[in-house]
């Protein structure tokens, strides 16, 4: 048996009890990698058309202009790295930021010049570039590239939008070869079958897990903008 506390009065129910509980986490953990490989084994990809954004200022509080295009293809610093990109939950029929997609955003702006290590990173949202940068702002989002996409078809094209303009919070991975060719590589959604709704991307962000370590789980809790 491996404990990881030295606490005198835990009772032989209690360290048989943790004892199993190891034994299934260091299950998950292996079967966690399994999966992961097999994301990594992926065939290619198919390419993707070079779609237009629209971004501000990279200083967040420098204002909204100029507004310039970029396109998905600029969006790579160098051809070996893969780029991610978040869809953002606002825009369109979703006329106040996602509070799910807002507490993914607060993590990932802490650790975006960690992932910038590895991966192009950015947020992309239906919303125009002066909403979506006061949003920002409100939450300090200051190393984080935003994107607005609301005229191209990106968000519909991978599934984060459908057709009356309902957003869907996704994350997706593309790849970029030496000739300049954009590949889709893997998106996922948090609704992966008609009994898991909300739960698909539960791993993009530490609050859940936390909370899961809890006597109490995370039950029905759901964040908020406003505390």
């Amino acid at each position: 048996m491996l404990r990881h506390t030295r606490l005198a009065g835990e009772s032989a129910d209690y360290l048989d009890a943790r004892e199993e509980l190891r034994l299934a986490e260091t299950d998950l953990m292996r079967h966690r990698e399994k999966v992961a490989g097999l994301r990594r084994a992926l065939p290619q990809g198919p390419p993707v058309d070079d779609y237009v954004f629209l971004e501000g200022p990279a200083d967040l509080d420098s204002g909204d202009e100029p507004v310039r295009e970029c396109t998905l293809s600029e969006l790579f610093t160098a051809t070996d790295r893969p780029l991610i990109v978040y869809h953002f939950m606002y825009g369109k029929l979703q006329t106040d930021p996602c509070p799910m997609c807002t507490l993914w955003i607060d993590g990932f702006n802490g650790i975006a010049h960690h992932i910038a290590r590895n991966a192009d990173f950015a947020i992309a949202a239906a919303a125009d570039v002066p909403t979506l940068r006061q949003h920002a702002r409100n939450r300090g989002w200051h190393r984080l590239r935003l994107l607005s996409c609301g005229d191209s078809t990106f968000k519909y094209d991978l599934g984060s939008e459908d057709e009356d303009g309902e957003q869907d919070s996704t994350i997706s991975v593309f790849t970029r070869d030496g000739e300049g060719t954009v590949r889709h590589f893997y998106s996922t959604h948090p609704r992966m079958s008609e009994d898991i709704d909300e739960r698909g991307i539960d791993l993009l962000a530490p609050v859940w897990h936390l909370l899961d370590l809890t006597p109490q789980g995370r039950g029905d809790w759901y964040p908020s903008l406003d505390y």
